[in-house]
């Protein structure tokens, strides 16, 4: 399945969520490739770093989520986004929504362009040599 297909599969009030937040992610960090792939048993998109997942986006019968690895290994930033975001609900590495109104864009934006910087292929190999 291609990432237009996996939009496309979603009713039309998310697609242009879906579609909003795919773009902001992709202008907001040069180190990511996008592909569809399933991961927890569902197709998502998935925004690989040299293979490792660092973010996704899913769609499920009640909301939408945004997968964000950074987040999960970095405490700060994820207290920083709750409190940006207070019409989701967090997990630990997930931010869970119904509509776009939920993530605004300027602040996925600023999401994904703190995450940017963190390197998580290179913090993952460092893990697996240990």
């Amino acid at each position: 399945m291609t990432i237009i297909e996996f939009i496309k599969s979603w009713p039309a009030e998310r697609q242009a969520t879906l579609t909003e937040l795919h773009e902001t992610i992709l202008a907001n960090d040069p180190t990511i490739v996008a592909v569809t792939k399933p991961m927890m048993g569902k197709e998502m998109i998935l925004y690989e770093e040299r293979c490792y997942m660092k973010y996704g986006l899913a769609s499920t019968k009640n909301h939408m989520s945004l997968h964000c690895l950074p987040m999960y290994m970095n405490p700060a930033l994820h207290a920083k986004y709750v409190g940006l975001l207070p019409d989701a609900k967090f997990q630990k590495g997930c931010i869970n929504f119904t509509d776009g109104a939920a993530m605004p864009l300027t602040t996925v934006a600023a999401l994904v362009a703190d995450c940017s910087a963190i390197n998580i292929a290179d913090m993952l190999e460092k893990r697996k040599k240990k």
